[in-house]
């Protein structure tokens, strides 16, 4: 049989068993929990199985050591400790490794690999029971005379399966093949539970066994060839010499089991039995609730999907232009648009929910990373998560798991003190971390928030000024100095660490957001702490967008980005000869930026008091863009330009229309960069600098720090 074509199912279904062997692990640092410890075992046992059936014998040998030691701690021959934990956390990273290798033709650290297979050996020598050491060394020391006595011995077997047995992938021959290797064996079926022909589902298990196994063989040596099934199945074992089974034999046979009791009770001379079976499902035929597809055939119907939206667009403009007339037909005509109007938006948000996957894919990372750097830090802090079922597109979910480990990180090493300073503070000495997610206005908004040391500002602002980034004649607000720390290359660090101070991370955190169509702020109190807030688009299939005129043409403002649109009025603009010009808003000036002139359109208005200004914000700065009128809002369909066209800098894709017309879509940031080129940093400080010195009370404090870089 070709496994081949199942290996991507095997392979998600290791990962999913080790983030849910690793997140048990960690559970387990707050104390025993049999349960915990119960599904760590099964997953353990499921890739074990799994590795083993398509040939990866590297992966299956490790596995069955760990299996092995998971399987003491929940029979309670050991007890959970710290040192046990880890060397199960570093198996699991390991053993992610090797899985990992199979995906990309890797090899995992063979001497990594080998230094923990024999820790975990050492660590279950250690741990023998002294009764099973003396009956090791009783079977070593034997006599010829014992050893033939014990030869003379039998084991008799008694195996009800589950009737999933088969559809779990689980072969009986195997089993009993692996018995033949061990000894003399000897298998009877019981067939007595099988159905008329007409009734058989060659998919159910309906079948028992008993087999009486003869040789020098220890019981445990049965129950490994038993591991497979073990939980799905009754199995009995009981040890008898010669005698007692030629007694057995001339006995009257036992009455044969009827369909009415197929599971009785084993009798109380049964040495050692596995745990219970787990219930027999409802339904043999029952269907699974879900299916698996690759993320390419969902990504292709949405784009399908996404053309159809368009579709019906421009069959809504042209149908209200036909029914312009009036009448039967045209009302009839309407109204099967509205409906396919409607039909199409339900299929458009069910088709981008297939996409949505919790956040906890990406915050599930994270117990481990702060127990691991606490650790190694000597702090102690409580993580907590709240909103980890909330949803996001896995587009997005992919690209913020790096910026949210640069901010945990942070967090750490920079916001949360050791217990001794925080026991000096009056705080607690364990920190408190929290994760959260919700959604907000159509974004999903994460925070990032400690009650740490929170941001110097003084320090901040001192070595914004070293590296001429900011003026030090200037005045700058609190929230200002706080996002400083986004520039390239900035860092307060005394020292450079394996963890911070090279001055790379928060202003890739920042490009990475913004790519995504994002935010990212920050948020402090000296002394209390700090919360960093992202703010991100729930897809990045479909847009919330405003429509802008242009002369001829339509552009799209994402609706995130936008914080106001007002009619400009004559007594807050502001111009000095050869430099930008600024416009009044909300006591501070913000400089006019001319799409017209800035795109290269032709068309457009020229005078300023005959169009309208939209107030953006973008990398905590505000600017104004001028445009001729406001169409409306709606959300469009993305079309990557650069897949289709070349990449254009202020313009992050396009979208079609419901007449055809092809719209950009503007990039917010990369046009307020844009406009930076065309005005000197030096110039256009310039003419805030002296607007703020005419008008005293007019602030300049959302505008960008580069901008003073250059005075």
């Amino acid at each position: 049989m070709d496994l081949s074509e199942f290996l991507d199912v095997f392979l998600e279904e290791c990962f999913e068993g080790l983030e849910a062997m690793e997140s048990g692990l960690l559970h387990l640092d707050e104390g025993t929990d049999l349960e915990e410890i119960n599904t760590i075992f099964r997953a353990a046992h499921s890739i074990k199985g799994g590795s083993a059936a398509f040939g990866f014998d590297h992966i299956s040998k490790f596995t069955h050591v760990m299996e092995t030691l998971l399987d003491e701690l929940r029979n309670g021959s050991r007890q959970v400790d710290k040192q046990i934990v880890d060397l199960l956390l570093a198996s699991v990273d390991i053993l992610r490794e090797m899985v990992e290798g199979l995906k990309t033709e890797d090899t995992p650290d063979e001497a990594r690999v080998a230094e923990l297979k024999t820790a975990l050996e050492a660590a279950l020598e250690g741990s023998e029971p002294a009764v099973n050491t003396e009956q090791n060394v009783q079977a070593d020391t034997a006599t010829p005379e014992a050893r033939t006595e014990a030869e003379s011995a039998r084991w008799q077997i008694r195996f009800i399966p589950c009737p999933d047995l088969y559809r779990e992938g689980n072969d009986p021959l195997r089993i009993f093949e692996a018995l033949a290797e061990l000894g003399q064996l000897k298998v009877q079926t019981d067939t007595s539970n099988l159905p008329p022909l007409s009734e058989l589902d060659p998919a159910t298990c309906h079948l028992r066994w008993e087999a009486t196994l003869e040789g020098m063989v220890a019981e445990e040596q049965i129950h490994e060839a038993f591991s497979w099934v073990e939980g799905d199945c009754e199995l009995e074992i009981e040890q008898t010499d010669i005698a007692q089974e030629n007694a057995r034999k001339e006995a009257p046979a036992p009455v044969v089991e009827t369909k009415s009791d197929p599971k009785p009770t084993p009798p109380p001379s049964v040495a050692k039995a596995t745990p219970a079976a787990k219930p027999a499902k409802a339904s043999a035929n029952r269907e699974s609730g879900s299916i698996r597809v690759s993320i390419e055939k969902v990504d292709l119907l949405i784009n399908l999907v996404g053309e159809l939206v368009i579709t019906q667009s421009m069959l809504n403009q042209a149908g209200l232009n036909q029914a312009q007339g009036g009448g039967p037909t045209a009302e009839a005509l309407l109204n099967g648009l509205a409906q396919l109007g409607r039909n199409t938006r339900e299929l458009q948000e069910n088709m981008l929910q297939l996409r949505m996957l919790p956040i906890n894919v990406a915050f599930s990372r994270f117990p481990r990373l702060v127990r691991d750097l606490c650790g190694k830090m000597g702090k102690k802090v409580d993580l907590v998560l709240s909103g980890e079922q909330t949803e996001v597109d896995k587009t997005v979910l992919e690209k913020i798991g790096d910026p949210l480990v640069h901010l945990v990180r942070n967090s750490l090493d920079h916001g949360l003190e050791i217990p001794e300073v925080r026991a000096a503070a009056g705080k607690p000495e364990q920190g408190r971390l929290e994760l959260s997610a919700q959604h907000e206005s159509g974004n999903i908004v994460i925070r990032i928030s400690d009650d740490g040391a929170g941001l110097n500002r003084e320090k901040i602002l001192q070595k914004a000024i070293e590296n001429g980034l900011v003026n030090d004649k200037e005045e700058l607000s609190e929230e200002r100095i706080d996002n400083l720390i986004f520039q390239p290359g900035f860092s307060t660090a005394d020292k450079v660490s394996d963890l911070s101070g090279r001055g790379v991370g928060m202003d890739v955190v920042k490009r990475n957001i913004n790519d995504l169509g994002g935010t990212v702020s920050i948020h402090s109190r000296e002394g209390e702490g700090s919360t960093v807030v992202i703010r991100l688009p729930l897809t990045l299939a479909i847009l919330d967008g405003q429509l802008a005129s242009i002369g001829q043409d339509t552009y799209i403002l994402p609706l995130i980005s936008i914080v106001e649109s007002l009619q400009i009025r004559h007594e807050n603009l502001s111009s000095v000869a050869g430099s930008a010009e600024l416009y009044r808003f909300r006591e501070e000036y913000i400089p006019i930026i001319r799409l017209n002139s800035l795109l290269g359109n032709d068309g457009g208005i020229d005078s300023l008091e005959d169009g309208l200004l939209v107030v953006v914000e973008a990398e905590g700065q505000l600017a104004g863009l001028f445009v001729d009128r406001l169409q409306g809002q709606q959300q469009v369909v993305i079309k990557s330009l650069e897949t289709n066209f070349q990449q254009l800098e202020g313009v992050s894709g396009a979208t079609i229309l419901g007449d055809g017309r092809v719209a950009l879509i503007l990039d917010i940031p990369g046009l307020i960069h844009l406009f930076h080129k065309k005005f000197s940093e030096k110039t256009l400080h310039a003419s805030l600098e002296e607007m703020r010195l005419k008008d005293a009370p007019i602030k300049t404090r959302n505008q960008p720090a580069a901008l003073t870089a250059a005075s």
